[in-house]
């Protein structure tokens, strides 16, 4: 049986877990957490559990890391000599320009490293916010760069499949971070913005769903997200702008009474939006 190692057990790597768990797979958990290790543990989680990575990672076939971006390198350069020959390490970080690179060139010669993200993040973290029903029916991005192997590649779809993800795509990772930056870089910009425009607390007895559904993801981890939005900056700063001069255009058609650009934006924000419906 194939043994899988998850680095970091919070939202997104304890929901890894659980779910491969699920599966089948024999899943030992990382963290430097010996509470979120017990967690873990007792509700079935993971099957083993440290917080000193060297006791078990010669024992996994694929690792899979769930840090914040700037954590990886470290966490390679400290524990990678503990590591079997041919394992795969696969790392889910939401920005992959600056990351893969280094990431691939500092790897010993027998490791080898590929970038999955599965779209599925939340808005909470730590382990108790971890829910393997995150990954039903979630887009899944597989992300190689040349220097990946086939057998990767593979490796890295099939274990979209085993989360049962609802659609597996495969992008560079230029196509991967102009995506990112429109998708979800910038709804959270939007989200964040929105919640800060005015102190709103006195409204909460009298909001609706569409302020509720639009805002839900501006409660936000500010250490993860502040390190994302540094490392895609010129292409989220690209994408604000673009964002900034559609607002301006809507503006302008409603402080000029332009009763019919308004509709025609409204008609064609329904038609796009059709699109994302499940």
């Amino acid at each position: 049986m194939k043994t899988i190692g998850i680095i970091g057990l919070g939202v997104m790597g304890a929901s890894f877990a659980a779910r491969l768990s699920q599966q089948g797979i024999s899943v030992i958990g990382f963290d430097k957490s010996e509470d979120t290790i017990q967690t873990a543990l007792k509700k079935g989680i993971i099957q083993k559990g440290t917080t000193h990575p060297k006791d078990y990672l010669s024992l996994c076939d694929q690792i899979v890391i769930c840090l914040y971006p700037t954590q990886i390198e470290t966490w390679i350069r400290t524990y990678q000599s503990y590591l079997s020959k041919n394992t795969l390490l696969m790392e889910i970080s939401g920005v992959k320009t600056g990351i893969l690179t280094p990431l691939q060139e500092m790897l010993r010669s027998d490791l080898e490293i590929i970038s999955i993200h599965p779209m599925c993040g939340r808005e909470s973290r730590g382990i108790e916010h971890s829910d393997p029903a995150i990954f039903d029916q979630a887009n899944y991005i597989v992300i190689p760069t040349e220097k990946n192997s086939q057998s990767a590649i593979d490796q890295a779809v099939e274990l979209g499949k085993i989360l049962q993800v609802g659609h597996i795509a495969t992008l560079s990772v230029e196509e991967h971070d102009r995506m990112i930056g429109f998708l979800s870089q910038l709804t959270h910009v939007i989200a964040v913005s929105l919640m800060n425009t005015h102190e709103n607390s006195h409204l909460v007895e009298y909001t609706g769903d569409s302020f509720r559904d639009l805002t839900r993801i501006a409660e936000i981890n500010e250490d993860l997200w502040a390190e994302l939005f540094l490392l895609n900056k010129e292409i989220l700063l690209d994408e604000t702008d673009q964002f900034i001069a559609s607002i301006k255009h809507f503006r302008d058609a409603l402080e000029s009474e332009d009763t019919e650009e308004m509709k025609r934006l409204f008609i064609q924000s329904t038609k796009r939006r059709k699109l994302f419906n499940r």
